[in-house]
């Protein structure tokens, strides 16, 4: 099955609140004929556009290709939660690639975030960002755990906007019986997403970027020996010094050494009707967006305009299921049950790209063509940087590039007919465990 085409219409947004609040710009025509480029991008959320605006500010004449709407992916459909650090966090870093490189990639983390609020300050865009991301213990078990990370952080790296919350305060900001504490962090912020990439996509043809919508790439041709490299779509063939590919879930399987190390699945979230300034304050007390500590997570904020916005629910197939509102509301309810009587104004679904690590994989999968992808849920600030470093990769600064290649992102097991069905049972396990 075709993952760009099971669940969306050609040249349509999802029909999503996001959607409903933001202004896209173009629409822009496909790409046609003969192009010559530098540098040819290869997808149109996050990554790719923030490596268009970047490789374009360097100079570099650039093409960037999407295969249906700018910010249509993942990008415009996500949480928007905008959170420090690695999707790992920094003690189990440390084990894995030494104290060094997890501090080099703590200061990524921290610099992915202040990349994103300063592009959005510099677009002058409202992309309701709203400080403040509060990972929440819905089990006793995971006190301990939370403690000691909150201590970690503030006693190894000096990093004071993290606070760890006990029952009385986590309850006094989320209004859930569910949670039991948890840890407040004033670094990370939460945005509309939608806004924010179409806030990067004006940027970028400001920089002087060609844009092309309703261009799906066909082909790949990576440069051997010199020469350059060949992307080609229904109506075009783009010939480039250099090709970023920012697919992350939407790949299907277009590059071999990307389909086996990241792996598409699908996310859902609804929006509640306005609830009013009472009521969505007795939710979630200072506008904080929430993470909580179940494994098929949940994350949810509100709107400025008072709707609960909430995620939950994943699924391993292809296809979003027929009653996406059905499915994000069991897991609402089971959080906030005051919440019965709310309507859903709209649910949709969106697919993101995970890894076996839940790190980033970064690849160069030619000499000339580079590739950013499995962002594993952190992807609006760690998708941003991404293009950036891919950028100064092309630039001949590959060091914050390699640093990310070099992380450890095994394949998953089973190849592509059978890591669905095994990552299936894996997160029935894991959901089984949550409700213990």
């Amino acid at each position: 099955m075709d993952i760009l085409t099971i669940n969306d219409r050609p040249g349509q947004y999802p029909a999503s609140w996001y959607a409903a609040t933001a202004e896209a710009p173009g629409p822009f025509p496909p790409a046609e004929g003969e192009i010559r480029a530098e540098v040819c991008v290869v997808g149109g959320g996050f990554s790719g556009l923030s490596a268009a605006l970047h490789l374009a500010r360097q100079g570099l004449s650039v093409v960037l290709i999407e295969a249906n709407r700018l910010g249509g992916g993942a990008s415009g459909r996500n949480g928007g939660q905008v959170g420090t650090g690695q999707r790992v966090e920094q003690p189990e870093l440390e084990n894995l690639v030494g104290e060094d490189r997890a501090r080099g990639l703590w200061q990524l983390g921290l610099d992915s975030v202040d990349l994103v609020r300063d592009l959005i300050a510099e677009s002058g865009e409202d992309c309701q960002l709203a400080p403040g991301i509060l990972h929440a213990d819905h089990r006793a078990r995971y006190t301990p755990h939370t403690r000691a990370f909150v201590d970690h952080l503030r006693d190894r790296y000096d990093y004071d906007k993290i606070r760890f919350l006990d029952r009385e305060a986590v309850q006094g900001q989320v209004g859930s019986p569910g949670y039991v504490s948890g840890a407040l962090d004033m670094g990370g912020f939460h945005v509309h997403p939608l806004r924010y990439a179409f806030a990067l996509a004006r940027l970028a043809q400001a920089a002087g970027v060609t844009l092309y919508e309703g261009s799906r790439m066909t082909g790949l041709t990576p440069g051997t020996g010199g020469r350059p490299a060949r992307v080609t779509t229904d109506h075009a063939t783009i010939t480039a010094d250099h090709v970023i590919l920012g697919l992350n879930g939407y790949h299907n399987n277009i590059a071999a050494p990307l389909a086996q190390r990241v792996m598409p699945i699908n996310n859902f979230i609804a929006v509640t009707e306005p609830l009013g300034e009472a009521a969505a304050k007795a939710l979630i007390a200072n506008n904080h967006a929430v993470a909580d500590s179940r494994f098929v997570i949940n994350y949810f904020r509100l709107s400025p305009d008072r709707r609960m916005v909430f995620g939950g629910g994943e699924s391993y197939g292809y296809r979003f299921p027929a009653d996406i509102a059905a499915k994000v509301r069991g897991p609402m309810l089971q959080v906030f049950p005051q919440l019965k009587e709310a309507r859903i104004d709209y649910a949709w679904g969106g697919t993101l790209g995970i890894t076996m690590s839940r790190l980033p994989h970064f690849d160069r999968l030619g000499q000339n063509v580079l590739s950013v992808a499995g962002f594993s849920g952190h992807g609006v600030a760690m998708a941003t940087l991404a293009g950036r470093m891919a950028a100064q990769a092309v630039a001949g600064q590959a060091g914050q590039f390699d640093l990310m290649a070099g992380l450890p992102t095994a394949p998953f097991p089973g190849g592509k007919r059978l890591r669905s069905p095994l990552l299936a049972l894996a997160m029935l396990w894991y959901a089984m465990r949550d409700r213990l």
